[in-house]
């Protein structure tokens, strides 16, 4: 039997697991606005919660079905777990997709982390929307210049090589024997 026409990753669940996992992860982030997950799962998550924000963009009766129908609807609670009044697809139509109104596409960035799952030392990466703000923090690298500033006084230097192996192949051919018995004359007195 022939693998034709399938795609997507199999995450080592069956079909419905793979669903619902793709659900959850995709209301957790259109909730919190962020997920720590591993990397084959982002990726997957990645293309179905940016279908849902192009669908929500539309803000159509017909596309609050077609997400319903695909993400289901779950209420939000906060932190004290208590029922807000708002569910996730409320969320997606108020809040989320109005933010990337004048957006083509790319909605979601994934940030690897350096961080690896203790149990089986999967990749943990940071799939985020991007309406988080997320500055870069410290400082900026100490060899940001440095590399610049490296290759010109290699250039330099090799300028002045060529620049005084140019002056010793203009001077006479005899001057530079003289040159070399006079050093061999010093390192011979040196030793002495």
């Amino acid at each position: 039997m022939s693998s034709h026409m399938i795609r997507g990753r199999q995450l080592s669940r069956d079909t419905e697991h793979r669903r619902a996992l793709r659900r959850n992860l995709c209301q957790s982030l259109f909730e919190h606005g962020k997920v720590r997950t591993t990397l084959p799962k982002a990726k997957e998550v990645k293309a179905m919660a940016e279908r849902l924000i192009t669908l929500a963009r539309q803000n159509t009766l017909n596309a609050r079905r077609r997400v319903i129908s695909i993400l289901r609807d779950r209420r939000l609670v906060d932190d004290e777990q208590e029922f807000t009044g708002k569910t996730v697809v409320q969320k997606l139509f108020d809040e989320v997709a109005p933010q990337f109104a004048d957006r083509a596409g790319g909605y979601t960035r994934i940030i690897k982390t350096s961080q690896y799952r203790i149990g089986d030392g999967g990749t943990l990466v940071l799939l985020q929307l991007l309406t988080e703000k997320s500055e870069p923090r410290g400082t900026a690298r100490r060899s940001a210049g440095l590399r610049r500033k490296r290759n010109q006084r290699r250039q330099e230097f090799a300028n002045q090589l060529r620049k005084s192996d140019g002056k010793k192949a203009a001077a006479p051919a005899g001057a530079a024997a003289d040159a070399a018995e006079a050093k061999a004359d010093e390192g011979e007195k040196a030793a002495e």
